[in-house]
């Protein structure tokens, strides 16, 4: 039968343990000094050796003929408790045994003498999970335990540990195992496996294991079992489903080119291809976060994920400014984390990459810190020339490169079509945008007169480069040719069309006696203010 990697390849023995040298050493001093203590607390995250150190301990404490504080794997002691035989050597999950019944029963048969070995060893695993009153009923036992009994708890969440419990142990604290001591043993397994694993491939899986040594053995089980001949990056990447790191470099780049079609293009040929949305965008916002790293230590590369290379990460780095990376990072983590509630992933995915590639459509303070930023980086770098205040461009050539002239060629010759342009030609749906900005603008019973329909009391048209606003009214003539009321309109108008421009107010040339009825209309409305209201 099968067995996996992770637990064929378990440590035997403290030596065979890797990334935790300093625990080690401390627990085969113990032993072969002679002071163990009675209850032991290891805590780290997730695939570092807690569970690992506590079966090897079981042993070594309990071991015919010890070796330098290793257990010899021989004695009918360490057969009987590598083979789960052992009835004075318990695994117990708090996941599954957290009530207070569970650990009075543990209490009552723990006072009896061991039927096996010199010492009945309890490994309690995901200690956390047991209720209060759990934790109660095992204290008095741990605080004063038997001669014959020890304690191995083990937790991923130390703050969720009582103090009174935490006070009554030796605490030992187990760090992320580093990339290349994962490396070194996935090469080893890979080695005796027979199995071809490429260099860059190991690194890749070292670092989707994210220091846990156990996670990065899985990967490896799983890519060997079903990769085709040698185990590469890309090979990695589709099995486990993740984006690789060319599609993460080359969406990047069309991020900074702002290209959303390509951006979306990309993200929907690895989403047909069954990409994981989380992974993508995670891999995302790790190359963004690698990104803010190299500006802020150029040339420290020691925390840089390595999802990217080092070349692409300086290709990719002189493409961002740093208040673009930051609310890149932002918006992918955020992302990331409403995935859990979101109804629609790929719809949230596809906003993030619109919201990447589009700062301008956003005027929040992030989006307007990102695009100054991004045109600060291009006037430092000479890519964008800042003119002093007032200052006009050079009209001569001199010391200029030659091949620059077609480009100012080109650039008059635009700016000479601008200038004949017709200047009476308004953009489309010009009046109803100046109408519907001069309502939040003006105040009764100027706002009155600026309205969008077929009997409107007003009408405006761009003509020899005025905006002329007719009317047929004598009472909207007067309400409209105001300093104050002609200023706002000035300014709404020239906002709209992007360049300045001059109004004026004209009368309509049919008579004022057609009408005479709105005219009446109107005054009727001054005369009775309690009744009627301007708006």
């Amino acid at each position: 039968m099968y067995q996996a990697l992770y637990r064929k390849y378990r440590p035997q023995t403290f030596d065979d343990v890797v990334g935790q040298l300093s625990i080690t050493q401390t627990l085969k001093n113990q032993l072969m000094n002679g002071r163990m203590s009675h209850a032991y607390l290891f805590t780290g995250t997730r695939g570092t050796g807690k569970t690992t150190c506590a079966k090897i301990l079981s042993k070594a404490v309990n071991c015919l003929s010890p070796v330098d504080g290793n257990p010899c794997n021989c004695c009918s002691a360490c057969r009987s408790i590598d083979a789960g035989a052992c009835i004075d050597v318990l695994e117990i999950d708090a996941a599954s045994n957290n009530g207070v019944d569970n650990v009075r029963t543990l209490r009552d048969d723990a006072v009896y003498l061991p039927a096996e070995v010199k010492k009945r060893v309890y490994i309690i695993d995901e200690v956390h999970m047991l209720s209060m009153s759990a934790f109660n009923a095992l204290l008095k036992i741990i605080e004063e335990p038997p001669e014959h009994l020890l304690f191995i708890l083990a937790t991923t969440e130390l703050h969720k540990v009582p103090v009174t419990i935490l006070s009554r142990c030796q605490r030992f604290s187990f760090r992320r195992i580093l990339p290349e001591d994962i490396v070194d043993r996935l090469n080893y397994i890979a080695y005796s496996e027979h199995i071809d694993l490429d260099s860059e491939a190991a690194a890749f899986l070292a670092r989707l294991a994210d220091g846990g040594l156990r996670d990065a053995v899985s990967l490896l089980d799983q890519c060997a079992s079903a990769a085709s001949s040698t185990v590469t990056t890309d090979e990695v990447c589709r099995i486990l489903g993740l984006a690789g790191t060319r599609q993460t470099a080359q969406m990047l780049r069309a991020v900074a080119e702002h290209n959303t079609a390509s951006v979306l293009e990309l993200f929907s040929q690895q989403y047909g291809e069954g990409k994981d949305l989380s992974a993508m965008l995670d891999e995302l916002c790790t190359v963004s976060r690698d990104l803010l790293l190299l500006r802020s230590m150029p040339g420290n590369s020691s925390m840089i994920s390595g999802i990217c290379t080092q070349k692409e990460l300086n290709e990719l780095v002189k493409l961002f400014s740093p208040g673009e990376l930051l609310r890149m990072t932002s918006i992918l983590r955020d992302t990331v984390n409403g995935f859990h509630s979101s109804a629609n992933r790929r719809i949230d995915a596809e906003l993030c990459l619109i919201r990447l590639c589009e700062p301008e459509a956003e005027l929040d303070a992030s989006a307007l810190n990102a695009r100054l930023t991004r045109l600060e980086n291009k006037i430092a770098s000479g890519i964008v020339t800042a003119l002093p205040t007032g200052q006009a461009p050079a009209s001569d050539s001199e010391g200029k490169n030659p091949s620059e002239e077609p480009k100012t060629e080109a650039v008059a010759a635009q700016a000479t079509d601008k200038a004949q342009a017709p200047v009476d030609q308004a953009p489309p749906g010009f009046w109803p945008r100046l109408v519907e900005q001069l309502r939040t603008q003006l105040r009764p019973p100027a706002v009155g007169m600026f309205v969008v329909h077929d009997n409107a009391p007003v009408i405006g048209r761009i003509r020899s480069g005025f905006l002329e606003v007719e009317t047929a009214h004598l009472f909207a003539y007067e309400q409209i040719n105001k300093p104050n009321v002609l200023q706002t309109v000035r300014e709404c108008a020239s906002g709209i069309l992007g360049r300045p421009i001059n109004v004026r107010v004209v009368k309509a040339g049919q008579s004022p006696v057609n009408n005479v009825n709105f005219d009446r209309l109107v005054q009727f409305a001054m005369d009775n203010p309690d009744t009627v209201e301007l708006i």
